[in-house]
């Protein structure tokens, strides 16, 4: 377990993967044995195609729609899973925090503290997290505009921590839908760090599903997660993020849109594809030449 000694030199990776690095794994914990199962599938494919690979799990999902929802196993098993799960498998994890006080126990054993994309403004978390010298991945809020994340990375730098990620997942379009706005990636390039894509999140319905006695509860587009995930590799994102669960109808949170492990090694295999054929990252910022062409 190198990568928590070693946060800049895990950073630079991150910044260098080529053709892009991978958070990936069930939204939250469910248990121990089914976070294991998954993450050695994941390492499995991600190993075969050379793809860096960070494994992805939530201790609890602070903004569920229902009080009643599932939260996950909390904060103290949650991040002894995932301990137990880095000394197993040798792989780097992240998950979200949501409050200041969980910034300095969380950064003990996960390697990138995500700030949920509802959270992306709140200076004193951001603060925190940065504090720790952790890798932070600072989700964009579906309700801002991809200049808003240039404010939120300088709050981390302003700790002396440099290891920022900004991660796109969507913008919010009316009540229930999120549309992906691909001119976000290059743009939030001026905030000088590496660009996460959400690929599962940018295709949630919030409050799309309708239950019993006037209930909601979020609904997705899980088939169109390759089409959003091709055009984001296109685009030259630094990293992917997504969520994939071996039954995503039975998931407790975000199941309409977790993509099934039993379709995500073709498909990793196909971004790779994409993102290796794709120049958007090496002739970003390239300046246009706009001098008269002769073509007489």
């Amino acid at each position: 377990m190198a990568y928590l000694a070693e946060s800049g030199e895990f950073f630079g990776g991150l910044r260098s993967a080529r053709p892009f690095f991978l958070m990936a794994g069930p939204n939250v914990i469910q248990s121990e044995e089914h976070v294991f199962a998954v993450c050695r599938e994941l390492k499995r494919a991600t190993d075969e195609l050379d793809v860096p690979f960070i494994f992805k799990s939530s201790f609890d999902k602070a903004n569920r729609t229902s009080l009643t929802s599932f939260r996950g196993p909390g904060m103290d098993d949650g991040l002894r899973i995932l301990r137990a799960l880095k000394t197993t498998f040798d792989v780097p994890v992240v998950t979200d925090i949501h409050t200041e006080a969980q910034a300095e126990p969380v950064s003990v054993v996960a390697d990138v503290l995500q700030i949920p994309a509802f959270l992306c403004r709140q200076t004193d978390l951001l603060l925190a997290a940065g504090r720790t010298g952790r890798v932070i991945n600072i989700k964009k809020g579906q309700f801002c505009a991809p200049s808003v994340m240039r404010n939120s990375a300088k709050k981390v730098f302003s700790t002396g921590n440099e290891h920022v990620l900004v991660c796109e997942r969507g913008s919010t379009f009316g009540y229930s839908d999120l549309v992906v706005d691909m001119r976000n990636i290059p743009l939030m390039r001026d905030t000088g760090c590496p660009i996460v894509a959400d690929v599962t999140h940018s295709l949630q319905q919030p409050a799309g599903i309708a239950g019993a006695n006037g209930a909601v509860a979020s609904g997705g587009s899980r088939e169109l997660v390759p089409t959003v995930a091709r055009s984001c590799v296109a685009a030259g994102v630094d990293g992917l993020f997504m969520e994939v669960h071996n039954d995503p109808v039975s998931s407790p949170v975000d199941g309409p849109t977790q993509w099934p492990l039993r379709h995500f090694s073709e498909l990793l295999e196909e971004l790779k594809e994409i993102a290796l054929a794709s120049k958007a990252r090496v002739r970003h910022g390239m300046p246009l030449d706009l001098s008269p062409l002769n073509i007489s």
